[in-house]
């Protein structure tokens, strides 16, 4: 019988890897933040670095720069070589900073020149003033959150619309300047309770009476000529007699007499309402102004005769009272006369040439005339037993020192 042999059992296959069970796929890594774009210039310190990008952006909206002065603007050396723009020490951070931007007659100009994305973006600014320039748009509302913002120049610019209520937020303001513009409407009530040293609304197309609070203002200079004010001087005025220096209401349409309260003004030395509709008598008050040198008058409609007291104020360098209807003039005022400094011309008085037709002053007193109060038309609040002898002494013995402005008929030009 044959042997039988046992065939061997073969080792089962290796598993190819490629079969073997795999484990569920790990999550990729998460990826970092890019790190921010490494600058490739040194400044002087992190403020300047902050405002770097501002300048720049800004820089492309300005598409009209005749003088060539955005040319300056590159490099990280914005203190020194940026024209317009100032540094100073910042106090809170002890550090180089943006302090000042004077774009005053550059004529910037572009579609898109608006303060919105550049002012509020300036932390540490404390002075900006870009007289006469294009400027258009809004002022931005962060501006309240500068804590260093005290000077605001946005003169002969190409504003447009209602007073910017923007500025009320700027609480540190002391100069604000927005003549030459087109605002229009009404002036809020609020402007005259800022802290203001200077306010220049000149030139605008404002239209109101003005406020009731005109006098809460603390201002130094005042200047709202030729806009479209009516009604009369708020009795309120006298309020502002402790800083007041320098009003001009010339040519707007205000009209009613001339409150006595304006005789407080012991430190003014400029109160000018020529070419309103203003009338009645000057108030005897006005003796008290003992610092008064420019006072303006004419083209109105006052009569009576010319105080003998205001012709005596001891710095009157310029009195003009011609287109009015005054009738008397004293001894005094005739020296004033002689000297030039006194104009009466197109008056009803009867001896002095370049005077109006008897037809035309007969025609003004044919109609009733009166002042709502005009008893307080006789009251001198600074009343002596001698005013005239101590016309140089009604003034407080410290002067109020002035702010670092223009004087208010500067203000009657653009630039």
């Amino acid at each position: 019988m044959p042997t039988s042999t046992s065939t061997p059992i073969p080792a089962p296959a290796p598993i190819p890897a490629s079969a073997s069970p795999r484990s569920p796929p790990l999550p990729p890594a998460p990826s970092r933040p890019p790190p921010p774009p490494v600058s490739p210039y040194i400044f002087e310190s992190k403020r300047i670095e902050i405002v770097y990008p501002v300048i720049q952006n800004f820089k492309r909206r300005i598409k009209y720069d005749p003088h060539g002065i955005t040319k300056t603007w590159v490099g990280p050396d914005v203190c020194h070589k940026y024209k317009g723009f100032f540094c100073d020490l910042v106090p809170d951070y002890k550090l180089r900073a943006l302090a000042g931007v004077d774009f005053n007659g550059f004529n910037f100009g572009g579609p898109e020149l608006t303060l919105n994305s550049f002012l509020e973006e300036l932390p540490d600014i404390a002075i900006f003033h870009a007289n006469s320039n294009n400027f258009t748009g809004t002022i931005p509302k962060n501006i309240a959150n500068l804590r260093y913002f005290y000077e605001l120049d946005l003169s002969n610019n190409n504003f447009l619309g209602e007073f910017p209520n923007e500025v009320l937020g700027a609480t540190k303001l002391t100069f604000l300047d927005l003549r030459y513009n087109s605002f229009s409407g009404v002036v809020p009530p609020q402007v005259f309770t800022l802290d203001l040293d200077v306010l220049f609304i000149n030139n605008n197309r404002f239209k109101q009476t003005l406020p009731a609070n005109l006098g809460s203002t603390p201002v130094l200079f005042l200047t709202l000529a030729n806009n479209k004010f009516v009604g009369p001087i708020p009795r309120s005025l006298g309020q502002a007699c402790k800083t007041l220096v320098e009003v001009l209401f010339l040519n707007n349409q205000l009209s009613g007499c001339l409150p006595y309260e304006i005789g407080l003004l012991r430190n003014a030395t400029v109160f000018d309402v020529g070419g309103n509709q203003l009338t009645g008598p000057i108030p005897q008050s006005f003796a008290c102004l003992a610092k008064m040198e420019i006072l303006n008058l004419a083209q109105n409609k006052f009569y009576g005769p010319v105080p003998e007291l205001v012709c005596e104020l001891p710095n009157m360098v310029n009195l003009s009272l011609s287109y009015n209807y005054f009738t008397q003039v004293g001894p005094q005022c005739r020296k004033l006369i002689q000297n030039k400094v006194l104009d009466v011309k197109m008056n009803c008085i009867l001896d002095l040439p370049m005077q109006r037709s008897a037809a035309d002053c007969a025609a003004f007193f044919s109609q009733p005339r009166y002042c709502p109060d005009e008893k307080s038309l006789s009251l001198v609040p600074c009343a002596s037993k001698n005013v005239r002898s101590n016309s140089r002494k009604l003034s407080d013995p410290k002067p109020t020192a002035r702010a670092a402005s223009p004087r208010s008929y500067g203000a009657m030009f653009p630039h």
